[in-house]
């Protein structure tokens, strides 16, 4: 069983290839707006490295978001067009959780606007739900012990990124199987979504 994971909804183009419980390749590179041009050479570099053809895929993971609005639906529209053509399953998995893995810890993802994406989880069980909160809020809310992964510089902290095509992996009990591939969408926050176009 061969698994294609994308993420595209951050700073990062993610790609990763999982033989059955082994990621066999992975790709992770800080090309922020730039995914929906490296998307394509990279994946065919990856294919080619594990010695593998697009027909040998047999599933396709990709986050929902939240994340850049252009960015989540890069990686979307790719699987779900794949999906679509050969009638393979596609899964969906929360950006935060993605990021957290199995870890305990609290995840914060840029959302401009002095704003981040935030949850918090524990053993990665989230344990606070997924919202846009603003930065002062969270600066209070945080303790200075709790492990923060993403854009810990929004808050004073170290930035730290984990493996993400590891954590993909780590998360398949999460993976979500989309009913209907055509039906596929980006998770955006309401009050995101309200905030940003208050701000154009």
């Amino acid at each position: 069983m061969i698994t294609l994971c994308m993420d595209t909804s951050h700073r990062f183009l993610v790609l990763a290839l999982i033989r059955d419980d082994q990621v066999i390749g992975s790709v992770q590179e800080d090309c922020f707006k730039m995914q929906s041009e490296a998307i394509f050479p990279k994946l065919n570099e990856l294919m080619d490295a594990a010695g593998l053809k697009p027909m040998d895929i047999d599933q396709c993971v990709i986050t929902d978001g939240p994340g850049s609005y252009t960015g989540v639906r890069i990686a979307m529209t790719v699987a779900k067009v794949m999906c679509a053509m050969r009638s393979l399953p596609l899964y969906t998995l929360g950006t935060l959780q993605l990021y957290a893995g199995k870890e305990t810890c609290t995840v914060l993802l840029d959302a401009r606007g002095k704003r981040a994406y935030a949850a918090s989880f524990e053993n990665g069980a989230a344990v606070t739900e997924t919202k846009a909160v603003e930065l002062t809020e969270l600066q209070a809310e945080i303790p200075a012990d709790r492990k923060v992964i993403g854009d810990g510089s929004l808050i004073g902290r170290s930035d730290y990124y984990p493996d993400l095509a590891k954590r993909f992996l780590e998360c398949r009990d999460a993976w979500k199987q989309a009913a209907n591939v055509h039906l596929v969408r980006p998770e955006y926050l309401k009050d995101s979504e309200a905030y940003l176009l208050k701000k154009k």
